[in-house]
């Protein structure tokens, strides 16, 4: 029977299979969520390079919220990531959530990606 790192490792990939398809050149915009912090990179897979990026624990978000692990922290993030890679000349992008399930901080930070103005 499998253990849960081993199920999260194949949804995780499951997803990224999937990613890859219908990405079609355009960059991914990748979320990963622990128990105290988010973090979210728009992510070039053809030069293999991070084009923007943001997480709770950068000094200036850090200071604005009151933990980094709740829906508020999420949506600042969102936020921010679409600023930086909207200055990074990037529009579009592919959501790879990994292997979390889109609900709760996940779904707030797309949400709030796509009010920053990124397309996906």
């Amino acid at each position: 029977m499998a253990n849960i790192n081993e199920k999260f490792s194949n949804r995780r990939a499951r997803v990224r299979r999937a990613l890859k398809s219908a990405a079609n050149t355009r960059p991914r915009l990748s979320v990963h969520r622990s128990s105290a912090h988010i973090y979210a990179q728009v992510i070039d897979d053809t030069k293999g390079v991070t084009l923007a990026a943001a997480s709770t624990l950068e000094k200036a978000v850090k200071g604005g919220l009151k933990t980094g692990a709740d829906k508020a922290a999420a949506a600042a993030i969102g936020k921010l990531v679409a600023e930086r890679a909207i200055k990074a000349g990037v529009s579009e992008v592919v959501f790879d959530r990994g292997g979390f399930l889109f609900h709760g901080r996940i779904k707030a930070l797309a949400d709030a990606a796509r009010d920053g103005g990124l397309k996906f």
